[in-house]
């Protein structure tokens, strides 16, 4: 059985859809079932199971907010992974966590693969960075999946806000000097799946296939619900957010890709197959 945590967010609303289609048995739990910072609670919820995978999907993502909340980020995005990795250790389950694009500085000007060396720029990305490398030093059977942009029908997310923003707005302003990928949930779980069915544990990169600013990601969006209004061009420094950013991180998939033998699709067909859902 599957242990799913943050299992109200859009990935882990899209795991057991999937799970369910492909009759894979899995317990789903919110931070309301279970509260994956106390290992005590962990340990108590497992030992009443038989528990062969847990899925960690949850995580601190308000990236501005973790700036004045360093505290409650490292605890949900360092501290609960590593509990739940040793858990996974003592019951000889299978861990899996995700992290994110934000771990690279942006600096490098090409795709980032996974032997790239981590150079976090906010609280938020050194919390992720921080918990990735306590998973995969603690525990061998673990998967550490990177992902970018990732937009789904759980929650919101930046697809949703441009739709709603362009209900009352004739005129929009979206960055284009942030670049990296648009990656679907539903696409995330899958391909995360066929990964970890693999049994090929580490470090991997998952997101949808070609790079694209936020410009390029809400152009799209917004051309495919036919808006007629204005799309101009903004930059990062016009918004002053808390947070640092990254320019560039788009991830390359292709280890990943090379391991289960399936090329992830484009943020394109993402957003079309999420549209689909969505309208």
């Amino acid at each position: 059985m599957v242990l799913l945590t943050g299992a109200n967010g859009q990935l882990g609303q899209d795991f057991q859809k999937l799970f369910t289609g492909l009759g894979v048995k899995f317990v789903a739990t919110d931070y309301l079932e279970l509260d994956i910072t106390s290992l005590s609670a962990v340990r108590e919820f497992v030992s009443k199971r038989v528990i062969s995978h847990i899925i960690n999907c949850a995580a601190y993502n308000d990236v501005d907010k973790a700036e004045s909340e360093p505290d409650k980020a490292f605890l949900l995005n360092r501290d609960a992974p590593v509990l739940l990795a040793k858990v996974a250790s003592e019951i000889g389950a299978i861990y899996v966590n995700y992290s994110t694009d934000f771990v690279f500085d942006g600096t490098k000007g090409s795709p980032y693969v996974e032997t790239d060396t981590v150079s976090p720029i906010s609280v938020y990305a050194d919390s992720k960075a921080q918990g990735e490398k306590g998973v995969l030093d603690l525990y061998s059977r673990s998967f550490v999946i990177r992902t970018s942009w990732v937009f789904g029908m759980g929650n919101n997310n930046f697809n949703k806000q441009v739709i709603n923003w362009s209900k009352n707005k004739d005129i929009l302003n979206i960055v284009d000097d942030q670049k990296s990928s648009a990656t679907y949930s539903w696409d995330l779980a899958e391909y995360s799946w066929a990964l970890i069915c693999t049994g090929k544990y580490g470090l991997y990169h998952l997101s949808n296939g070609d790079e694209c600013s936020k410009y390029d990601q809400a152009k799209y969006v917004l051309d495919s619900i036919g808006w007629n209004g204005t799309l101009g061009i903004a930059k990062t420094a016009d918004f002053n957010l808390p947070a640092k950013r990254s320019e560039y991180t788009k991830l390359d998939s292709s280890k990943l890709e090379a391991v289960i033998s399936k090329k992830i699709p484009s943020w394109q067909s993402g957003i079309d197959r999420f549209l689909k859902e969505y309208l």
